[in-house]
């Protein structure tokens, strides 16, 4: 079985580029025989079903199933019931510069079950449609994609690894996560995507853990953060906001209001009085 932490950290730090991303649909009942492969790729199933060999171990394509083969193995397929198999194949190559251990690591084939998720095959459209960018930005552009759909893939396996519901950890994550980018202009979407989760399936486990929804918890820290800041110093309310991550001082200052029933300058003046007097 192959390990998602070990994988996801030869595809972070190793050198290597993306060769070629196809759309393929192949016609129901089709048979492919004895056919060898000629370079590293994974293929994304997204609909149909198909048994395939690779080097004689068996494998069940079907939606949201991830393949992974190596140079030089044989292959042979088939398409099973009466539908279409739809798939995305995508082609890479190492970069041996640095040596051969990246791609005697990645000899070898093996699937993936990250299972369907809707996300990933907006992804692998993306990615094709990037596939002939030229250039330095559009080459970046391309590893960019595939990184997320990667990230995908195998958050999704750690999370059926651990079972039907995402663990406390995973919520932990989360958590922290807002802690280190509660400045930034956060949604719901942007969160369940980065825990590979629908915005829905998110936020109920979310609020399961913490007893609030991801966006309120949000609120809630920098809420808390700006609060420290008022204390802590004679700091002008447009530049606390911005740092909280509220471009609008006025919206800023509605919600802190919100919050603790008075506005930010209420609340500082009230804080210098409360120092002074100590």
């Amino acid at each position: 079985m192959i390990d998602a932490d070990k994988l996801a950290e030869r595809f972070a730090k190793s050198s290597y580029e993306i060769a070629s991303v196809q759309r393929l649909v192949i016609q129901p009942k089709s048979v492919l025989r004895d056919f060898k492969t000629v370079a590293y790729g994974f293929l994304f199933t997204v609909r149909g079903e198909a048994n395939m060999h690779v080097n004689g171990t068996a494998y069940d394509l079907q939606p949201g199933t991830v393949l992974h083969a190596a140079p030089g193995m044989m292959m042979n397929s088939r398409v099973i019931g009466e539908s279409e198999l739809e798939y995305y194949r995508v082609f890479y190559r190492w970069d041996e510069s640095g040596g051969k251990s990246d791609a005697e690591a990645c000899n070898v084939h093996f699937m993936l079950e990250p299972g369907v998720n809707p996300r990933l095959l907006e992804l692998l459209i993306m990615l094709q449609q990037n596939a002939q960018a030229q250039g330095g930005i559009g080459k970046l552009r391309l590893k960019e994609l595939f990184l997320s759909i990667m990230y995908q893939v195998l958050v999704s396996c750690k999370h059926r690894e651990r079972g039907s519901s995402p663990s406390q950890r995973v919520i932990d994550e989360a958590v922290a996560y807002i802690h280190g980018h509660y400045m930034n202009p956060l949604t719901l979407d942007e969160l369940a995507e980065l825990h590979a989760m629908s915005p829905k399936r998110f936020s109920y486990f979310f609020h399961k853990y913490t007893g609030l929804r991801p966006i309120d918890y949000v609120i809630h820290y920098r809420m808390e953060r700006a609060s420290e800041l008022l204390k802590a110093g004679d700091y002008p309310i447009s530049d606390i906001a911005v740092s909280v991550g509220y471009a609008n001082p006025f919206y800023f200052s509605r919600v802190f209001k919100k919050k603790f029933g008075m506005s930010p300058t209420a609340y500082k003046d009230m804080a210098t009085k409360q120092a002074a007097s100590d």
